[in-house]
């Protein structure tokens, strides 16, 4: 145990060497050392006198009181622990216990990925609320952020709870300990009834189990939330007890992983797709009904229109926000994956926008940023920020999923997790790799033949055989056109249908055609960095230069982490060839040549650029990376892949003659 612990989960506590720190009688000083422990980085002074102290007479001259009273608690002769550097102030709490950042850094970590010994450690550090007892007079800015805290904190203890209950023994003792107050903490989390009516049943307790079913519904319709998928629930549970396939496996995990998708009395259906709930912003000034509820909306609406996931409609989030619901909470209730949570704050003529993203089952925070601006044109930098923050919601999530798609047995996949494996493979840019794609691909559509979004993954590793010339150029062609077909016949307002298809038509030669559907992808979803990103890629060769350089920024800001970013910069240093301007060819494709995924054409790319920039050593040393895996790789390769109009053209085989690849 360190020498130093603070304990913010209950009432606040300081020990030294076991000894309790003795602390003035002030509850400011208290929530400033909570607040500078949790904070992520220094906060200014000002920020600290606005939060805390109601434009008193002197709120700097209290925040130097409290400040010195912390030194004296916290501070040892061979130890600073309050730092201040210019109008900052932070808590240096290295080597110190603290018992919310060990819940955070294990909810960064992801709660499902530890071990047994750990999740009990966690659950011990639940002495109570944050700061149990704790609140200020007139300072709302505080109030806010503490309501908040510990919203995240209460979730992050369920989580914890629930990941104890899948991971010990269903019958012990220790188990239905922390399943009672698992359903104590979260009375509103099917997950907890279900694996709660689960064990009643294992015990033979089925009176119980009824009258505890009657009582949940009661709850439940007090709040007018749908029951339905907790009686199903109940009636499997039933079945699986007389059911001997099922007694190796805990009846609460089987139960409580497919209450997101049974409804009424249905039959249990896989579902295609992700789901997000976007809870209404808050603005920190206290104003309803103004840009925050408008960016709320805007949000909501640009990631419908992606079709990558399910989306609440505006109506149920707004209802459930009323209700002073914490975010965590209502994703339980909407049986969403993830949650998405901001505030809006104006100060000294800045817009400052902060967003979450956060993983419902888990309480993890999948991603976080904050975005600052001069709202000197508000319409223009809140369509700004909005970009921003869809597609790096859409990107984390792909991601996440992705990933979590990976770690499962393949023979256990949904069609949704099909598809993102196929996505993993695909990203990776070999031979072997996209025929893995494909694999999985397939394997989406026999489970799901309406998942429109695998067809188009399908038709992209069709795409590939034919532009890497992995396959009958031809036939690869045709079976990407195909599927791509299948997907608009599926769903005709997906973008990522019309990408598919935009760039099958490319293939074909029907450039006019491709250009269509593509501007299409777009309109229908103008944060679909993708179908940006192939408009730059159709323009750079034979469309226009300027446009295709337009696409690439704009694709890259949607989306600067994208697989495909050695892509985005690869047209656009074609682009500038097709311009004369060899210089910022060379940079640009030096840039999509360091991306770590970046096949042999982007080499290419690279190659003939640098040899058109007059920098042969640089344009030589790529075409030996080439025929080191291509040794027959000539400029009739690299021509024939693309569709340049002739002076391009012309412009890559005078390059190609400069290195000896002509």
């Amino acid at each position: 145990m360190p020498i130093l612990s603070v304990r913010l989960l209950g009432p606040l506590e300081i020990m030294r060497n076991d000894v309790p720190v003795a602390l003035p009688a002030s509850r400011k000083l208290r929530a400033l050392l909570a607040y500078l422990a949790l904070a992520p980085h220094p906060v200014g002074r000002s920020r600290l006198c606005e939060l805390l102290w109601d434009v008193p007479n002197d709120p700097r001259g209290e925040l130097r009181w409290c400040l010195s009273k912390l030194r004296a608690a916290l501070d040892t002769p061979d130890r600073r622990r309050v730092t201040t550097q210019g109008d900052t102030v932070a808590l240096d709490l290295e080597g110190c216990f603290v018992d919310a950042l060990e819940i955070s850094r294990a909810a960064t970590l992801g709660i499902g990925t530890l071990d047994v010994e750990r999740l009990r450690a966690l659950a011990g550090h639940f002495a109570g609320d944050l700061l149990d007892g704790l609140g200020l007079e007139r300072s709302p800015l505080f109030d806010s952020w503490l309501i908040a805290q510990r919203r995240r904190f209460h979730a992050c203890h369920a989580a914890v709870l629930e990941q104890l209950v899948a991971s010990l023994p269903a019958e012990s003792d220790e188990a239905v300990a922390y399943l009672d107050t698992w359903v104590e903490l979260a009375p509103f989390d099917e997950r907890a009834h279900a694996a709660l009516l689960a064990s009643l049943a294992r015990r033979g307790e089925i009176a119980a189990a009824e009258q505890h079913l009657a009582s949940a519904e009661r709850l439940f319709q007090s709040e007018d939330l749908d029951f339905a998928p907790l009686r199903a629930a109940w009636r499997a549970i039933r079945d699986q007890r007389s059911s001997a396939s099922h007694q190796a496996q805990p009846a609460c995990l089987s139960t409580a992983s497919s209450l997101a998708t049974t409804s009424g009395d249905a039959d249990p259906v896989e579902p295609s797709h992700a789901s997000l709930a976007v809870m209404p912003f808050v603005d920190e000034s206290g104003a309803r009904g103004g840009p925050a509820d408008g960016f709320t909306h805007d949000i909501i609406t640009r990631l419908a229109k992606l079709r990558d996931f399910f989306v609440i409609a505006r109506g149920s989030v707004f209802a459930l926000a009323e209700k002073t619901i914490a975010p965590e909470e209502a994703g339980r209730k909407l049986n969403v994956d993830y949650v998405a949570t901001g505030t809006v704050r104006s100060t000294a003529g800045r817009l400052i926008v902060s967003v979450e993203l956060i993983e419902v089952r888990t309480a993890r925070i999948v991603w976080a940023d904050t975005f600052e601006r001069r709202p000197d044109d508000l319409f223009a930098v809140l369509d700004d920020i909005g970009n921003s923050i869809v597609s790096s919601i859409s990107v984390e999530i792909e991601t996440v999923e992705r990933n979590r798609a990976m770690l499962k047995a393949p023979n256990s996949l949904t069609a949704w997790e099909a598809y993102h494996r196929g996505l993993w493979h695909m990203y990776r840019f070999t031979q072997a790799e996209n025929e893995q794609a494909r694999h999985f691909f397939d394997r989406a559509l026999q489970l799901d033949p309406t998942f429109a979004r695998a067809y188009a993954g399908l038709s992209f590793t069709h795409w590939q055989n034919a532009f890497q010339r992995w396959g009958d150029r031809d036939r690869e062609s045709a079976l990407a056109f195909e599927s791509a077909g299948h997907s608009l016949l599926v769903d005709d307002h997906n973008p990522a249908a019309h990408w598919a298809m935009g760039r099958a038509l490319w293939l074909r030669g029907e450039q006019d055609g491709s250009l269509s559907e593509l501007e299409r992808a777009v309109d229908l979803s103008p944060n679909f960095a993708l179908g940006h990103y192939a408009l730059s890629f159709v323009h750079s060769q034979s469309g226009d230069p300027q446009a295709a350089i337009s696409s690439s920024d704009h694709s890259r800001h949607l989306s600067p982490f994208d697989p495909l970013l050695f892509g985005m910069l690869g047209a656009r240093a074609m682009s500038h060839v097709r311009l004369g301007q060899f210089e910022e060819a060379a940079d640009w494709a030096l840039k999509a040549a360091a991306r770590p995924n970046a096949h042999t054409i982007i080499l290419a790319i690279a190659a003939h650029c640098l040899a058109l920039a007059g920098r042969l050593d640089e344009a030589r040393g790529f075409a030996a990376a080439i025929r080191k895996t291509l040794p027959d790789y000539r400029a009739d390769d690299f021509i024939g892949t693309f569709r340049f109009e002739p002076d391009a053209e012309a412009l890559f085989r005078q390059g190609a003659r400069r290195i000896g690849l002509s």
